[in-house]
């Protein structure tokens, strides 16, 4: 008998894929360096990435594209390199967003700048690249000044040092970050980060730099800082300092007036899906038309809702004893609860439901999003006709605030996600032409609120927020049309014609009898 031995056949663990590493430089009239550059480069980043090299020579006027094809002929270099020629100057953010479409193209991993005049030191590479690989950032920036006086025993000019600490400490100081340096252009970035912000709509010129920073932080985007050498040997600078400061104080100020809802732009559109939604959210911590609404409307009313959004206003007067009725497009969510909740699109035709035995009716932020405001105040009126003594809080933007008012003077006129310019605003609305859409619908005005900027909710508790909120309130007392934010308005139902016609006729009768009655 032949007895057969088997061999257990264990399957191995499936090898890592290595990840895919884009070492880009980019290169300006770098003939004398671009060599030295390239050489420089650890061979040991074969072990852990799949490293691929890629020069952009942007139009130089000396033989930087010749130098770098040359090291490619040699057949030597432990890398593939591709060494490619800008025919017309693109400046150095518009020769980055190239190399990065490059990456993104390819499907690289990581990507990491480097610059052609040996500025910064390829040494660093395999441990900037580190964090990438562990997954504990999505962009790591070389920095030279994590290290006190490192920057200046490198041979950077005080001027720049000085520059450089100024700029660093103002736009940390805007973006609310911490980092020792903005401005090291010795960078490695997640292509998957690459990929989720608008970089190609970033300036082509040196301040792309400044831009991207401030796109990750938007994003919420992980930076780390690692510590780097500083070296200046007799490199060319073609940076004009005073004209890059301004475009650097330029973007961080743009940024902020976004976040503050006075200015737009699309760079600087790149906030996480769902984070976008802060000013929905309810702000009963200080003057706005939420914390009005709720202290007019008191205790133990019959409120109805329109267009409540997330529902936290009402949860808040429901806990003050409040019976309120929600009509919105989409449901609240679970933890919101109604006495009642309609469904109903207020661009509709047909108003969902009678104002007999309501109290109040909220319309805050809603008028400035319906198609045709005019109808539906219209109807508004006629399911307030049995109704007399409903009362009616509305609150919209005010396009007539001051910094609305400069922006346009100076041809600015933005549509944003937020704000007085909000992109989903169908209307916009001053004091006057508000006052006037409800008064011509058959309502008269009870009150007037002017509402400051929300810069407690921009800005958090601080010293500032609070300061900038209440000098806003004062202002608003020297000119409420031009300094309030928001308009707050509490209408009531005028009598109707039908009602003042049959007042006419029951009092003209009631005075004919006491004159009838006065004679006999």
């Amino acid at each position: 008998m032949v007895t057969k031995t088997y061999k257990s056949r264990t399957k191995k663990a499936p090898r890592k894929r290595k990840p895919k590493l884009l070492i880009f430089i980019v290169a300006y009239n770098a003939e004398k360096t671009i060599e030295n550059v390239l050489s420089r480069i650890p061979q040991s980043l074969n072990d852990d990435y799949i490293v691929e090299v890629l020069i952009i020579d942007d139009a130089s006027q000396d033989e930087t594209f010749e130098r770098g094809h040359a090291t490619k002929e040699k057949g030597k270099f432990p890398f593939t390199l591709h060494v490619l020629f800008n025919p017309v100057n693109q400046g150095y953010g518009g020769n980055q967003k190239i190399g990065y479409h490059f990456a993104i193209e390819k499907k690289f991993d990581f990507v990491a700048l480097l610059h052609g005049d040996g500025q910064y030191a390829p040494e660093c590479l395999p441990n900037l690249v580190k964090p990438l690989k562990r997954g504990e950032a999505d962009a790591v920036f070389g920095s030279r000044m994590m290290k006190k006086g490192a920057a200046l025993q490198g041979g950077m000019p005080k001027y720049k040092f000085v520059g450089n600490k100024i700029l660093s400490w103002f736009e940390n100081k805007i973006l609310r970050t911490n980092f020792t340096e903005f401005h090291s252009g010795y960078r490695l970035y997640s292509v998957k980060a690459l990929k989720k912000i608008p970089f190609q709509l970033n300036t082509n010129d040196f301040h792309f730099d400044s831009e991207i920073i401030v796109q990750f932080v938007i994003a919420e985007l992980k930076i780390k800082e690692l510590e780097i050498p500083t070296y200046y040997g007799d490199e060319i600078c073609h940076v004009d300092g005073l004209k890059y400061a301004w475009d650097v104080t330029k973007t961080v100020l743009k940024a902020r007036a976004q976040e503050l809802s006075i200015f737009y732009d699309r760079r600087f559109d790149c906030q996480p899906n769902g984070n976008d939604s802060a000013h929905y959210e309810p702000k009963l911590d200080f003057l706005s038309p939420h914390s009005l609404a709720i202290k007019i409307v008191g205790k133990d009313k019959r409120v109805l809702d329109l267009g409540c959004a997330n529902g936290h206003i009402a949860k808040t007067l429901t806990k003050q004893g409040n019976q309120v009725t929600g009509v919105d497009t989409f449901k609240p969510s679970a933890n919101i609860r109604f006495q009642k909740f309609i469904k109903h699109d207020l661009n509709s035709n047909v108003f969902p439901v009678e104002l007999k035995g309501y109290d109040y009716v909220l319309m805050l932020d809603v008028i400035e999003h319906l198609l045709t405001p005019e109808e539906f105040v219209d109807q508004l009126r006629k399911a307030a006709q049995m109704s007399p003594n409903v009362r009616l809080l509305v609150s919209s933007g005010n396009v007539g605030f001051i910094v609305a008012r400069l922006m346009h003077m100076v041809g600015q006129f933005n549509y944003g996600k937020r704000g007085i310019l909000d992109i989903t605003h169908t209307r916009l609305f001053t004091f006057a032409t508000l006052r006037r859409l409800f008064e011509q619908g058959g309502f008269e005005l009870i009150s007037t609120t002017g509402i400051p900027a929300p810069f407690p909710m921009v800005m958090g508790k601080s010293y500032l927020g609070a300061f900038l909120f209440n000098f806003n309130k004062v202002l608003i007392r020297i000119w409420r049309s031009a300094f309030s934010y928001q308009i707050f308005y509490e209408f009531r139902p005028s009598p109707s014609l039908s009602y003042l016609l049959q007042d006419a006729l029951v009092k003209s009768k009631i005075r004919s009898a006491k004159k009838t009655a006065s004679k006999t």
